[in-house]
Order: C-alpha cells, then sequence, then structure tokens
C-alpha cells in the first residue's frame, strides 16, 4: 500500500512538472528575430514532421515563418516528412523513408531520441520542432559562428533534370555534399488520423535528396534528376556541406533553380 501512495504522489509530481514546464514553453513560444549577426555563420534547420502527427502543424508554421522572417539572412529550412507515422491512419504523401533514415542517423548524437516534430540545427544540436525560442536562440547562435566551409551553388535545369556545379573552400576534412530539391509550399487536406478534417499548409518540405563524397578538388558537378511536378517558381535547392562521422554541418548555400540558366 505504501509503495501504491509513493507511486501515486511521484505521478502527481511529474504531471505538475509536466505541467509547468507545458505553460513556461506555451508562454515563450511567440517568435523573435535572430539578433543581428556577428560573424559569417549559417543556420540550418532540419524538421522531422508528420501529417500524422497532431503535434507537428504548430512545428511547421513556426517553421514557415521563420523562414518568411530570415530575409536574406543564410538561415536554412528543410522540412523532411518521415514515413514512421503511415501505419497510424494517415499516409503523408510527402514522406520517405530516406528522411526517417536521416532522423535515426543523428538519433545516434543525440542519446537515441527519435520523436516529431524535432529540429536538428546544424547537424550538432536538436530541440522539439515548436519550441520558437530554443530555435530563435540557436539561429542566433549558428549565424554569429564562424562558417568552417563555404559553398558556391550554381543550377542549370534543362528538361527534368539539372546539374548542379559546385565549388566548396574551407576544412572539409570527412565531409559530404548533401543537396536537398525544396518545394517552398503545399497545401492537404487531411482525411484520417490524429489531423483528421485539417487542412495543413507545409513549407520547404525536401522532396529529394542526393549525397555525393567531394572530390580532392571539391568542385564538380551533380546530375540529379527532378521530382514530379517540379517548377521554377515554387522550388529551390539547397547544399549542406556535412561531416560524414559527426553529422555537424559545416557550409550550406541556397541556389535558385532557373530553366535553362545557371543561378546563384
Amino acid at each position: 500500500m505504501e509503495n501504491l501512495k509513493i507511486t501515486a504522489i511521484s505521478a502527481g509530481i511529474a504531471f505538475l512538472l509536466i505541467t509547468v514546464a507545458f505553460i513556461s514553453k506555451s508562454a515563450a513560444s511567440k517568435i523573435t528575430n535572430p539578433a543581428a549577426s556577428t560573424g559569417n555563420g549559417f543556420a540550418v534547420l532540419e524538421l522531422f514532421t508528420s501529417e500524422g502527427c497532431s503535434s507537428c502543424p504548430a512545428a511547421d508554421d513556426a517553421l514557415a515563418r521563420i523562414q518568411k522572417e530570415a530575409g536574406n539572412k543564410p538561415v536554412y529550412v528543410l522540412a523532411y516528412h518521415v514515413d514512421y507515422w503511415n501505419r497510424l491512419g494517415w499516409k503523408d504523401k510527402f514522406s520517405k523513408p530516406q528522411y526517417s533514415s536521416r532522423q535515426y542517423q543523428y538519433s545516434r548524437q543525440f542519446a537515441g531520441q527519435v520523436y516529431t516534430p524535432q529540429v536538428i540545427i546544424n547537424g550538432k544540436t536538436e530541440c522539439v520542432g515548436s519550441d520558437e525560442t530554443a530555435l530563435s536562440n540557436a539561429i542566433t547562435n549558428g549565424l554569429n559562428s564562424t562558417a568552417n566551409a563555404s559553398l558556391n551553388l550554381q543550377v542549370c535545369q534543362v528538361a527534368g533534370k539539372a546539374d548542379v556545379e559546385y565549388q566548396v573552400t574551407g576544412n572539409t576534412s570527412n565531409s559530404q555534399l548533401v543537396i536537398a530539391v525544396v518545394q517552398k509550399h503545399a497545401v492537404n487536406n487531411i482525411k484520417a488520423g490524429e489531423n483528421e478534417g485539417r487542412t495543413l499548409t507545409h513549407a520547404q518540405i525536401v522532396q529529394q535528396l542526393d549525397t555525393i563524397d567531394l572530390p580532392a578538388s571539391k568542385q564538380g558537378t551533380a546530375h540529379i534528376n527532378l521530382p514530379a511536378g517540379f517548377n521554377t517558381k515554387d522550388w529551390e535547392v539547397i547544399g549542406l556541406v556535412q561531416n560524414s562521422t559527426t553529422g555537424a554541418i559545416v557550409g550550406a548555400a541556397r541556389a535558385v533553380l532557373n530553366a535553362g540558366t545557371s543561378a546563384l
């Protein structure tokens, strides 16, 4: 009986602490613009999300606002729709096993934590995707840091394919080039699962992800096929220079796709 009482009291305390934490996070959830940058750094925000997750729309909205408010700052938002929610009532049409695998690879750095909505910042830290205070602080820290590598991307798109010319300078030891083809905006009506009946708006959806090993020259051209539905107005290419061992992102750049021409 005494053990039962202790268990009940412990559960009550845990509930109280969770409630207080939730209230505190909600009160501090308003987005604040990152402080002016004092370095040549960047912030890559990789959101792992799903249409089947009821906690994810708030994170989707937060990252969309961050993307909009970033302006010309080197802030790069990538939304990966994972597939492990698909068995729970709603199949996310943007999901791919590849994106779930990427999150699991990151989990080795973060005590095995795999959840949605999760944001990985510069491949080094993580936070809940709807915690806008943590996101704002992470962006500020990233912008105020010093980038280890510089990435130059030029993209030529012709007839459903793209040639991505890249040039990397700086410390790229044990690094790969990750090329994400991103759909900037989409809307979908959800007919089952935790978000049944809702119309969800998505931003910066990764529709294709290619990884190539950097040659000794640190420059070259990657030939990629473009996803179905691609158009030059609503899509973009984002490149990441990522350490293949630690997962740290040491450089990043954006290139807007233009049909038949190179664009930076």
